[in-house]
């Protein structure tokens, strides 16, 4: 795959996003050339979107369309909805048999099936089971279902017409039994010749299946199978070899409240209860009602966004419409979702609904209200659960994409798939506390193969969540080192530890930046594979004075930036003008000999040349330092005391330069003092200051040496 990190630029979310997408275009137009491209990325931590690519145009979103039904659902569902299923028996029992009449009312729940359960009849043989427990062994009478919770028709509109024929596609109804489908399990036949053994599975004496499949020699795989549009008839054709140990096809079934009925007299035969019909049978009293539910709300938004069942999502979507309005329908559904919109602040003409699973080419989105939308949710007072519904690298519709990623939990999104489209949208969590909301679509992919459009995505998600943490690997080692060094107490203990435990550590000139977050040096924020002078102080004192291991990022970068705002303008440039004189992690100390003199640093010039307009006036400042033959004297001298550490800045000759470079200075008793720092094209060394001054000579008029300040 071509790396396309060098593809990707970004500015801090304070100023205008500039993520250079004209060459995302251009990536994916060598890959799957012909499709249309779109693209939003958006910063849940301001509201702002970072970058788009066609974000205000149009595009049919497949299966991401779920995020839309699920966000509603969510919003105006309690947490612990579950649909009901409810039984009432109206009639008298003599002996032990039942006269009268069973009424199931069904109210939209999707998991009356083996999803849940180990056995896909597991809640009619409760229903059954309550029954049976009132000393009934037999009915005589009729079974009444009560479809009313849904209006209009079961087969959802507007789809194309071979996904009815499809297990996707199964029809929507208030009572369901098995996902409104079944299995069809064959095998061929003991001889070439005969017809294939199969058989429906469960088979409840529903479904017809007329097997016309005839076994042949070897291993052949070519068979057909065709669907009634109306009569739950099912034909299977073709030929299966003999070679052949067995397959199945899972399709749907018409007319899914009689597939109920039958499934549920069925599981009462299997309960030991006995069913005659009487459809004329006076119904007579209430003596006894239940209420039924398979699974709880939190479980069925599991179902739709992480594993994208479209029969799920058309039931939510309808009972919500139910919950709210009255009317299951998918009217009342669409009507909920644009109410919901319209609460949000979100324009609810940037979304065309026809249904509530995708599969409509006629639904449509614009990326940035697509992120709009997420974004939002990402703010919702339950908008944790909604995002932990959502797939993932190894999950639901997830289980094989990006598996490659070292981070995997770094990432949740919801896919997206229909002829000619493909989408990705979701969520990408960044090591600076934002998260980034993300929607991606390709449409009108023509002859494009499948498997090469969700590559081209992941392949550009899987970069987004490298850009925006290129840091963590870095962060992971600081936080194994900060772990390491529990039992290490005392400031001046921790940076004489963790100064040590970084020897040996690459030196390179700056290796850090502000990754994502600012166009200038787009490099990591925290990077430990090498480290410059300065960087090596930043990452020792960050360890060193975090509370714990959670907070050492944020600690980096309050050391690194004014006010801890990330942001070249607000980086510490100057090591004594700005990175001691901030006051709060460092100060200059007061030695004998030192003198003091006036220098001004030209920021505004430094900043200009970066293209970047610095309002503050530049304005001298007090140099302390201690003149070059004083800190060679010092240097000689072994020191008497505790242990002390500080750090020490070698003074420029230069007057617009504060220092040249910096380290830390280890004081140990009746030892000569030791420089370590990050050396020049080497390392993180350890040596002998005077060894390092003697080596400066006549290159610098000095050294400041500064304290480290606890928090």
């Amino acid at each position: 795959m071509r790396n396309i990190f060098a593809l990707i630029g970004f500015f801090t979310t304070v100023a205008l996003a500039n993520f250079q997408l004209d060459s995302f275009q251009v990536y994916v137009d060598s890959v799957v050339p012909g499709a249309r491209y779109g693209l939003s990325i958006r910063s849940i931590k301001t509201g702002q979107e970072l970058g788009n690519i066609r974000g205000d145009e149009k595009f049919t979103p497949a299966s991401t369309l779920k995020t839309l039904t699920t966000a509603a659902a969510v919003h105006y569902l309690p947490l612990d909805y579950a649909p009901k299923t409810e039984v009432s028996l109206n009639g008298s029992v003599r002996k032990k048999t039942f006269v009268g009449s069973i009424n199931v009312r069904g109210a939209g729940d999707p998991n009356f099936s083996g999803r849940y359960y180990a056995d896909p009849f597991h809640m009619l043989y409760a229903m059954a089971d309550s029954i049976h427990a009132l000393g009934i062994d037999s009915v005589s009478g009729k079974i009444n279902l009560d479809s009313s919770y849904y209006k209009g028709p079961w087969r959802a509109e507007h789809w194309r017409k071979n996904f009815y024929d499809a297990w996707y596609g199964a029809e929507i109804a208030p009572l369901g039994f098995n996902d409104n489908c079944t299995m069809i399990r064959f095998k061929p036949g003991t001889k070439v010749g005969e017809l294939a053994r199969a058989e429906v599975v469960p088979d409840v004496g529903y479904v017809v299946l007329k097997n016309e499949m005839v076994t042949v020699p070897g291993k052949k795989r070519k068979w057909t199978w065709a669907l009634d549009s109306v009569k739950p008839e099912i034909t299977i054709g073709g030929a299966i070899g003999i070679g052949v140990d067995s397959s199945q096809l899972v399709l749907p079934v018409r007319n899914p409240i009689a597939y109920f009925k039958a499934a549920f007299i069925h599981a009462l035969k299997e309960r030991g209860i006995a069913f005659k019909e009487q459809p004329n049978v006076q119904e007579g009293i209430q003596i006894a009602s239940y209420t039924y539910s398979a699974a709880p709300f939190l479980s069925i938004l599991d179902e739709i966004n992480q594993r994208s069942q479209n029969l799920h999502a058309e039931t939510i979507f309808r009972n919500l419409g139910a919950q709210k309005t009255g009317v299951g329908s998918v009217e009342s559904g669409r009507a909920m979702e644009m109410k919901f919109l319209a609460e949000m602040g979100i324009d609810s003409t940037d979304f065309e609904v026809w249904d509530g699973c995708g599969l409509s080419p006629k639904n449509k989105v614009k990326p940035s209200t697509e992120t709009k939308l997420l974004a939002k949710m990402a703010r919702h007072p339950k908008g944790s659960y909604y995002i932990n519904s959502f797939a993932g690298p190894g999950i639901g519709t997830g289980g094989k994409r990006m598996l490659d990623l070292p981070y995997p939990w770094l990432t949740r999104f919801k896919t997206g798939f229909i002829g000619e489209v493909h989408g990705l949208v979701g969520y990408i969590y960044t090591l600076d506390g934002d998260t980034l909301a993300v929607a991606m679509y390709l449409n009108e992919t023509g002859k494009n193969p499948d498997a090469q459009l969700k590559d081209a995505l992941d392949t550009l998600w899987t970069r987004l969540v490298y850009r925006a943490n290129d840091s963590y690997a870095s962060f992971m080692k600081m936080k194994q080192m900060w772990l390491g060094a529990q039992n290490v107490a005392g400031l001046t203990a921790r940076l004489e530890y963790f100064s040590r435990l970084m020897k040996g550590t690459p030196y390179k000139l700056g290796p850090m930046g502000e990754s994502y977050l600012d166009s200038i040096e787009n490099k990591p924020l925290v990077y430990m594979d090498s480290v410059d002078c300065v960087t090596y102080l930043e990452h020792v004192l960050a360890m060193a004075l975090s509370p714990n291991e959670n907070e050492i990022f944020n600690t980096l970068q309050k050391i690194r930036y004014k006010g801890g705002k990330i942001g070249y303008v607000n980086r510490k440039h100057y090591l004594l003008a700005d990175w001691v004189s901030d006051s709060k992690f460092a100060r200059v100390m007061q030695v004998p000999g030192d003198t003091v003199v006036k220098r001004t640093m030209p920021k505004q010039n430094f900043f200009k040349a970066k293209k970047i307009k610095y309002e503050t006036p530049d304005a001298p400042m007090d140099l302390r330092y201690l003149p070059y033959s004083r800190a060679v004297e010092m240097a000689s001298k072994p020191y008497a005391g505790p242990l002390m550490v500080t750090g020490v800045a070698f003074v420029a000759s230069a007057n617009d330069l504060d220092a040249t470079h910096t380290g830390f200075v280890i004081f140990r008793n009746g030892e000569l003092p030791k420089l370590r720092h990050a050396a020049w094209k080497k390392q993180v060394v350890e040596l002998s200051l005077k060894d390092y001054l003697v080596s400066r000579k006549g290159k610098l008029p000095g050294i400041t040496l500064f304290e480290f300040l606890k928090q």
